[in-house]
């Protein structure tokens, strides 16, 4: 199954793609087989994001015009093809993640796209990665889709390494509709982390109703 926003029906899904830059070969055949390890057990679907947000997060790569990205939580790679794309070619992105495996077959994909060598993977538990990255201001632009309980650890220490202007796009943070009435440990981090991010000064930030919910914060 195709992931899509969840907040709409699966024809608005089908109508807001069809309205939208269409997918190409590269991008329909990692979805595919993305979602056959999904139906075999070998990984989960909500873990892939929706097309129309890869869809979007290469537009808007391309229109921060961000040379430098950071991505948390690569799983199969389709979030960082879109933002590698929206890349200049002599743009970079770090990939951190802790699955060689599936990051392999993100790599497959890369290299038919022809963007393989603007992304670098390294492997392992992203936020001791994340801290022995100096900390100066280095990122234009973030996307952080990882463990939930993780993403305040994962803001505070990307503040320092993003640029002015810096962006930094969150996934996830509407749970399906869950922050309502948040129950699990991973709803309510992402509950409390909606309310602390909001009246954080540092950050200009909005909750997009696009897929499961995705923060977009500009560093002031």
């Amino acid at each position: 199954m195709t992931p899509r926003s969840f907040l709409l029906t699966p024809a608005l899904a089908d109508y807001v793609r069809a309205s939208s830059e269409p997918a190409d070969a590269v991008v329909a055949d990692l979805l595919a087989e993305t979602a056959a390890l999904a139906a075999r057990g070998e990984a989960s679907a909500t873990y892939q994001i929706a097309p129309e947000q890869g869809t979007f997060m290469q537009l808007l790569t391309r229109a921060v015009g961000a040379r430098r990205a950071i991505e948390i939580g690569t799983f199969t790679g389709f979030s960082a093809l879109c933002i590698a794309r929206g890349l200049p070619a002599d743009g970079s992105l770090l990939c951190l993640d802790r699955n060689a495996e599936w990051t392999a077959m993100a790599r497959r994909y890369w290299e038919r796209a022809g963007v393989a060598d603007r992304i670098e993977v390294r492997l392992g538990e992203a936020l001791p990665t994340l801290r022995e990255l100096p900390a100066v201001e280095t990122f234009d632009l973030a996307f952080v889709d990882a463990d939930k309980s993780g993403y305040a650890a994962y803001v505070e220490e990307l503040h320092g390494r993003m640029t002015g202007n810096g962006v930094v796009l969150l996934d996830n943070t509407l749970r399906d509709g869950r922050v309502l009435d948040p129950q699990d440990p991973d709803d309510v981090a992402l509950a409390e982390l909606n309310a602390a991010l909001v009246a954080d000064p540092r950050w200009e930030t909005v909750l997009l109703p696009l897929s499961d919910g995705l923060t977009v914060l500009r560093k002031r």
